[in-house]
């Protein structure tokens, strides 16, 4: 199993989000994803990630035509109607469907919770460590050419 420290930057191909901040909590049940202007059009999920005040915002509409609408815990407790859709997620070469609940975390540091549903028997916690998964993918790989003589 591989090591995860408390926040990492992952990236989420179907969405077009590399390299992004993500929470590692292991308290959260389900993965959360930031978004804004979510709302249901002839039965699509119609949203758009992150906000303007983001660094990789696009503004780009994101059309779903698989989704569902549960009820979901936050971190106070408290049971709110969230839209959930699954896509990939990207940490060190696993590459793992999941399910991510939509919400407003604009006021929260990280953009992406990772919840322990997709943690479970891939990765174990060090909460001492951070980015593990973002160096490794940032490290070269080693040359295959021979110095010149």
């Amino acid at each position: 199993m591989q090591i995860l420290g408390r926040s990492d930057r992952v990236d989420l191909p179907g969405l077009g989000l590399k390299g992004i901040h993500a929470k590692i909590d292991t308290g959260a049940y389900n993965c959360s994803l930031h978004c804004s202007q979510v709302s249901v059009v002839n039965g699509r999920l119609e949203f758009v990630l992150l906000d303007e005040e983001h660094p990789e915002f696009t503004g780009r509409p994101f059309r779903v035509k698989k989704f569902e609408q549960r009820e979901i815990k936050n971190s106070f407790g408290e049971a709110e109607l969230r839209y959930v859709i699954k896509t990939q997620i990207r940490i060190f070469d696993h590459l793992i469907r999941a399910e991510f609940s939509l919400s407003n975390r604009g006021n929260l540091k990280f953009p992406v919770l990772i919840g322990r549903k997709t943690l479970r028997h891939r990765f174990l916690i060090d909460v001492t460590k951070t980015d593990l998964s973002f160096m490794a993918s940032q490290a070269a790989p080693p040359s295959a050419e021979t110095p010149g003589v």
